[in-house]
């Protein structure tokens, strides 16, 4: 069967002329190119839509500049030609979109409870703190942390502190969410587990939902699309639509998994600059 993303089907959008911006477009990067100040070329000249309620995971090999784009997007990082837009805006705060980004690092206050530190940004905002209370009590709830407000992060596994770096997100109610390989360093029953849980929270509140990882059986379960990127210098190489409803734990063991980690698994060798195991194995 040959794959219904190619490497080449990502470069069209990139040789194109720029499109004019869509109701249903929350990001945009478009021609974005990145070069440091020492002289490292992250981003070439690459284009990538992001459709509101999408789950896009951002796949490639270490070095193709998945977390410079995600800080772009974040509005950390400008690009050093091209633009990005946040709902056709040419600010974020111009956009009227909200967003908020989980690193790969819990990052909490060792010295405040888990209640204080989801509630961080809505104190930093001046919310009133009854509000801030039922807000914060509503994102622990979204990420099975009811019962563990009163407790300090040392008091909780890995999971669970991640979780709460989550909640710390939520608790602004983004319409975008913006992940840097939240779940790389947990082990691989955790991580499934907050996958399942992630999945399950994008499903419920309508998300925009934009994540970075090297885990190819991650992305498959997690994805409405997976955009994968080469490296030295980044681009994007090919955009694969995952439409398959259901990521229950059966689909882990479905053939339409399986199939879609092959694909994966072909375009990031490709990537990865092994063009001729690419050319074997896009064919059944």
């Amino acid at each position: 069967m040959l794959m219904k993303t190619s490497m080449d089907t990502a470069t069209a959008e990139e040789d194109a002329p720029a499109l004019a911006p869509d109701a249903h477009t929350v990001l945009h990067a478009n021609k974005v190119e990145k070069t440091y100040a020492n002289g490292t070329h992250a981003l070439a000249r690459m284009s990538l839509r992001i459709q509101r309620g999408d789950f896009v995971s951002l796949l490639g090999p270490s070095g193709c500049g998945k977390s410079t784009l995600l800080k772009m997007f974040a509005g950390l990082e400008a690009p050093s030609h091209g633009h990005i837009r946040w709902a056709g805006a040419d600010q974020p705060a111009k956009s009227g979109l909200t967003s908020a980004m989980v690193f790969q690092e819990a990052t909490l206050m060792p010295w405040a409870t888990v209640a204080a530190n989801v509630r961080l940004p809505l104190d930093l905002q001046k919310v009133p703190r009854p509000e801030a209370d039922a807000r914060v009590a509503e994102a622990l709830a979204q990420v099975g942390l009811g019962a563990f407000g009163h407790v300090y992060p040392r008091e909780l596994s890995g999971g669970m502190q991640m979780r709460a770096s989550i909640a710390r997100a939520l608790v602004t109610k983004p319409d975008v969410l913006l992940m840097d390989e939240p779940f790389g360093a947990l082990d691989e029953f955790t991580r499934n587990k907050l996958d399942t849980d992630l999945r399950a929270l994008w499903q419920a509140t309508g998300l925009t939902v934009v994540f970075v990882t090297h885990s190819i059986y991650e992305a498959v379960f997690l994805s409405s699309r997976v955009v994968m990127m080469a490296a030295r210098p980044g681009r994007v190489v090919a955009d694969v639509p995952l439409p398959e409803p259901d990521r229950s734990e059966a689909y882990r063991l479905s053939p339409p998994f399986a199939e879609h980690c092959r694909e994966l698994s072909a375009l990031l060798m490709a990537a990865s600059g092994h063009a001729e195991l690419h050319l074997s194995l896009i064919h059944i």
